[in-house]
């Protein structure tokens, strides 16, 4: 996850300079609205939800140091989406123990609000500003509680079956996701065509993929992808991709759970 968030940091430099050079080198004031205007758009969205999600990934979920109540462990796992933060007042060590308003999307496709009640260190809180996802445990009545004791591969096969669920992710490509042959791609081209309700990128990706043996092949598909992907898959970019060996026409880009 260190990999994908310092390249999505020097994706988005790298186009915010070209998107200054090509602002200067105009003639008018328009000339600041070109293609690489995607460059400040990165930085200023994606990458500080890439380094969020690094540290969540690399542990930082311990630092939501409140443990799953009993009656929620063992239980499923959907992902939450905040939609509101408060502090309920009560302080643990000189933590804000805060009531974590969520949205939570559910393997089966049922979508429900829910309250997580959990103490956050002082340095993590960026964990849970508005618009982040998180793991939660969750009951049939609607009780909810961050998922602090699920490990890594636990949560994205929850992820994988949540996005399965909102139609994210195919039945298919599920399938390719956890059957698949592990390979690598070189992203050909990446044209995004428009963009979801809830704000995922709709692109047309082309890939190179490397099978085990050497040879190649190559694939265009359209993706529906979050924002925190897209630094993934810019032109030149390699991916870790599955497929399966007797059917190359479609192939699973891995992203990661955040």
């Amino acid at each position: 996850m260190k990999v994908l968030t310092w390249s999505g940091l020097t994706v988005g430099l790298g186009l915010t300079a070209a998107w200054v050079a090509e602002g200067l080198a105009g003639d008018d004031v328009f000339a600041w609205l070109n293609g690489w205007l995607v460059g400040p758009i990165i930085l200023l969205s994606v990458v500080p939800t890439l380094f969020s999600a690094d540290r969540l990934l690399g542990g930082g979920l311990a630092a939501l140091t409140g443990g799953v109540p009993k009656a929620l462990r063992g239980a499923p796992i959907g992902m939450g989406t905040v939609v509101g933060v408060a502090r309920t007042g009560l302080s643990v060590n000189d933590q804000p123990q805060l009531d974590i308003r969520l949205r939570v999307d559910t393997a089966d496709g049922r979508t429900f609000a829910a309250t997580a009640r959990q103490v956050v260190d002082l340095t993590e809180l960026s964990l849970v500003q508005v618009g982040a996802i998180l793991p939660v445990r969750y009951l049939p009545d609607g009780r909810a509680a961050l998922a602090t004791d699920a490990p890594p591969h636990e949560l994205q096969a929850a992820l994988d079956r949540v996005q399965v669920a909102k139609g994210h992710l195919t039945p298919q490509q599920l399938r390719i996701t956890e059957q698949g042959v592990d390979a690598r791609a070189v992203v050909l081209d990446m044209v995004p065509t428009g963009q979801t309700p809830d704000g995922r990128t709709e692109l047309r990706l082309s890939l190179r993929v490397t099978r085990p043996d050497g040879s190649v092949f190559d694939v265009t598909q359209d993706k529906k992808l979050p924002p925190m992907s897209i630094p993934q898959v810019q032109r030149g970019m390699v991916v870790r991709v599955k497929y399966l060996p007797h059917d190359e026409s479609d192939v699973a880009v891995l992203t990661t759970l955040m």
